[in-house]
């Protein structure tokens, strides 16, 4: 069952495009990575989604039209911004209870249970505590709500790099099962490849890929091309070239390993790594050249 399903969903602000009649469609119990520069598209896509913005063509979150049915749709729905934003004067106690007594799906034990693992005190004040604790407050509070779809954009924002491993884990030991969805974006890429189930870039506001991990890696391979090799390398069609210590790195789609094991080291490339050669690859196709 489709947990978010898009047909031809566009949305424009005056002359600018920002969705151009996009396709979509996450399943109930993944966790979807959308990727994409800034500008792209991500954050209308979210807003859309969750029912913050009109749009044209057809959108169904948990079977709901999310801009007519959004009041029901929100108890079913947590949603993370990039941006905390918490009064400066509330205690942290009251956060909870304020919580607490507006969504039915709110475990306060849980909330605390999260607390519990930081410097967080009940009684302190937001304005108290620091950028990446006012984060850690925001996250333990939306992760103790019941969401069957949870939406995060840049939620480790803020966080040093403990805390993001720590909030990753607990995402996925804690909250996530296959009867949730997620969906994250996040500029950090390389900290989530191993929590996704899935993966989408948007650029421009068209979705330029969509594919299961599974499908990543066994799709894409890099090469350190001996240098003798290099010709033979880029014979193949690489999506993406680029040096490193003195020698090129090339990025191949859907060429065989053992073939490329013969031109130097074969290895599974980043997000981080695919997402370069890909936006790299629109911005040098030739004026006309088919998207």
């Amino acid at each position: 069952m489709a947990c978010i399903e898009a047909r031809g969903l566009r949305k424009t602000f005056g002359e600018t495009i920002a969705l151009d009649g996009i396709d979509l469609e996450v399943a109930e119990g993944r966790i979807l990575g959308l990727i994409g520069p800034n500008g792209a598209g991500k954050t209308t896509a979210l807003d859309a989604i969750l029912g913050l913005t009109p749009y044209e063509g057809q959108l169904r979150v948990l079977g709901r039209d999310p801009w007519t049915d959004r009041d029901q749709l929100m108890r079913d729905v947590s949603f993370i911004a990039d941006v905390a934003v918490l009064p400066r004067w509330l205690r942290v106690s009251q956060a909870l209870d304020y919580v607490a007594g507006v969504h039915p799906r709110f475990d306060r034990a849980k909330a605390e249970g999260f607390l519990a693992r930081t410097e967080i005190k009940l009684k302190s004040k937001v304005r108290q505590l620091s950028k990446g604790m006012v984060t850690q407050l925001h996250l333990a509070l939306v992760m103790a709500i019941d969401a069957k779809l949870l939406i995060l954009d840049e939620p480790t924002l803020g966080l040093d790099l403990l805390y993001r491993k720590q909030f990753y884990d607990s995402l996925l030991n804690d909250y996530f099962d296959r009867g949730r969805t997620i969906v994250v974006t996040t500029h950090q890429v390389e900290e989530i490849q191993d929590v996704l189930t899935d993966l989408m870039f948007i650029d421009r506001g068209r979705i330029v890929l969509a594919c299961s991990m599974e499908e990543f890696e066994t799709r894409y391979l890099e090469v350190m091309v001996n240098p003798e090799q290099l010709d033979a390398a880029r014979a193949l069609h690489p999506l993406h070239e680029r040096p490193v210590f003195g020698r090129s790195v090339l990025l191949f789609d859907q060429i065989e390993r053992e073939q490329l094991a013969a031109l130097g080291e074969v290895r599974k490339p980043g997000i981080a790594d695919l997402f370069v050669a890909m936006m790299s690859h629109k911005t040098a196709q030739p004026e006309g050249a088919k998207k």
